[in-house]
């Protein structure tokens, strides 16, 4: 897993090209930039098994933090960047983190961490590209912070004397409380000789002349994870700035995309836009492209099909990597809606008395095998996601064919219980999408004191000026016409922006506080 070789062999090929900004930044300048500060580093005092904090937007720096990072044996957390500084502060001193690695347009927070921090700010504190200060309102720079990269100039360029292996330690979104960093026991080996399952479905999947669109937050884990395997392979990575769904067809036009990793929510907004947009971007270069991190409804993944051909492949995995599965746009059409059989580890499907249940009956998903890992600091979350049999669960609900072939439920948390009845959100929500008018919607459970739960929606629309009573009324009519009636909403609102993450997972938890 290195991207040496191919600064070596090309060092003038883009390793990153930002969109819309158009900044390329080359093979041999990232080796460069990540040696360097593997370099300061360790010059600073951290070892293996010490923690980085990264609070960046999407930029030019981002990927030569976490090689350098990974190169010196550290953890290398990224953090949200919408998250205040008391949030981003939490996460700093859950993990134990002796470095921060932060962004000018971010100094605000940045400056408030001081005063958030129990045990006072790490050692080392870098804020990158405080030249754009104009963004914030300290000017981009931050008391006590050195400026990135200036501060590694005098680096070396080569790289450190002890490199070996580091990881991702990712937070999850925190959608039902405090985001819990997911852990792993790092390999103890050198960078090159760390075996990985990301760099072979990247060799399976991709060719060195591939060009890969990366339009989500690299803060997030399927992002970051990668991205970096891409570039270890050699293949250049267009990072978008920010999603934006005209934006992310011409970055396919613009720089021949081949390959590119997509979230549910963002296909919605894609075929959401007029057809005579769509039609205007040539996106006949792709060859690939792989979905995850949320389900997807299947009338969106058949108008993608429809509209890109067979070529859209989906994945299912979490952040704790405890296992995995796989499905091709071919296999997928023979079976609309399943996330595919397993790429890493054995599907184990088990009801609530913890026994293993038949096929095509729906309990939590668990996988043997896989990578081990805890939740940092919590023991009782650890403990509660491992089976007597020790497999290993994030709580997902599923079912699997007579052939093996997984199918998604939803998420255990999101469940419904209405009368005595369970109900999954995820049927309702997936088939609201689908109408014309709908760009989102969030289904989930409010206090009924008759049934205990009732089944309320919440919904974004395309035009706000349609978000009255009476379409209210002819959602729920329209849904009830395609969807058992005890499934569907009793009551519906609108809100002008759902609360979801930057990969596509929804807040419920805010939703459900407002209209309880």
């Amino acid at each position: 897993m290195q991207i040496r070789d191919t600064a070596v062999a090309t060092p003038d090929k883009p390793a990153v090209i930002m969109y819309p900004a158009g900044t390329v930044v080359t093979f041999g300048e990232l080796e460069a930039r990540a040696n360097r500060l593997a370099h300061l580093f360790r010059d600073a005092g951290l070892v293996e098994g010490d923690a980085v904090a990264l609070l960046m937007e999407n930029n030019e720096h981002f990927h030569a933090v976490m090689w350098a990072a990974r190169r010196a044996g550290l953890y290398y957390v990224p953090i949200n960047t919408h998250l205040t500084a008391a949030e981003v502060a939490y996460i700093v001193d859950n993990s134990g983190a002796k470095a921060i690695v932060g962004s000018a347009k971010l100094a605000d927070t940045l400056a408030g961490l001081e005063a958030e921090l129990p045990n006072g700010l790490p050692q080392l504190l870098l804020v990158a590209g405080a030249e754009l200060s104009a963004t914030s309102a300290s000017g981009g720079d931050v008391d006590g912070w050195q400026r990135y990269p200036e501060c590694v100039a005098d680096k070396l360029e080569t790289p450190i004397a002890d490199e070996i292996d580091g990881d991702l330690l990712q937070y999850s979104s925190g959608t039902t409380g405090r985001p819990k960093g997911i852990k792993r026991e790092l390999p103890h080996l050198p960078p090159a000789e760390v075996p990985g399952m990301m760099a072979m479905l990247v060799e399976f999947w991709m060719h060195p002349d591939a060009v890969y669109l990366s339009p989500a937050p690299l803060y997030h884990t399927a992002p970051s994870v990668w991205s970096m395997q891409v570039q270890a392979g050699g293949i250049t990575t267009v990072v978008m700035e920010k999603f934006d769904a005209e934006g992310a067809l011409d970055a396919i036009q613009k720089y021949k995309v081949t390959h590119g990793q997509f979230v549910p929510v963002m296909f919605a907004r894609m075929l959401k836009l007029p057809e005579d947009v769509r039609k205007s971007y040539d996106v006949s270069s792709l060859q690939r492209v792989m979905h995850a991190a949320a389900p997807c409804p299947v009338e969106i993944k058949k108008q993608m099909i429809d509209w890109w051909g067979p070529i859209v492949d989906e994945y299912y995995a979490s952040s704790e990597a405890h296992g995995s599965t796989l499905i091709t746009a071919d296999q997928w059409l023979e079976r609309p809606g399943s996330v595919g059989k397993p790429l890493t580890g054995v599907v184990h499907i088990v009801g609530e008395d913890g026994n293993e249940l038949p096929a095509g009956q729906a309990g939590e998903i668990y996988f043997e095998g896989g990578y081990d890992f805890e939740y940092l600091n919590d023991p009782d979350k650890t403990a509660s996601s491992r089976h007597p049999q020790g497999w290993k669960t994030v709580g997902d609900i599923g079912y699997v064919d007579e052939e093996g072939f997984l199918f998604l439920t939803d998420r255990r948390h999101h469940m419904i219980i209405s009368g005595g009845v369970n109900i999954y959100p995820q049927e309702a929500e997936n088939l609201l999408v689908t109408h014309p008018k709908v760009m989102d919607a969030a289904v989930f459970g409010i206090p009924d004191e008759e049934m205990g739960q009732r089944v309320k929606a919440v919904v974004q629309l395309v035009d706000q000026a349609d978000a009255t009573e009476e379409f209210a009324d002819e959602l729920i009519g329209w849904l009830r016409d395609r969807l058992a009636h005890y499934k569907c909403p009793r009551s519906l609102s609108f809100e002008e922006q759902l609360p979801r993450t930057d990969t596509g997972k929804l807040y419920k938890q805010e939703l459900i506080k407002k209209y309880s």
